[in-house]
């Protein structure tokens, strides 16, 4: 994959995360709520997104699987960002 073209499905990744968060009922109602009770509110998430190339050989070990415990608040926190937690 070209430079430039990976350059473009990160740019896509990024509109698409923001999308998610600006467009959230869940975290316009948290920050509206914030709000009601007096406050400002500014919301910093920092995302670190990182590619490496896929190797060729199949010889390579997969990683575990590994499975995490998550909260009741977690599993709304991730829903909110539309991430599945099945």
């Amino acid at each position: 994959m070209q430079d430039e073209e990976l350059k473009g499905h990160r740019k896509k990744l990024e509109i698409a995360i923001n999308q998610t968060l600006t467009e959230s009922p869940q975290v316009n109602d948290a920050i509206q709520a914030i709000r009601d009770v007096g406050y400002d509110v500014f919301l910093i998430i920092e995302a670190t997104i990182g590619f490496n190339r896929k190797e060729e050989s199949s010889s390579t070990p997969k990683p575990p699987t590994v499975r995490l415990k998550l909260s009741t608040h977690d599993e709304k926190f991730l829903k909110s960002l539309k991430i599945a937690t099945d």
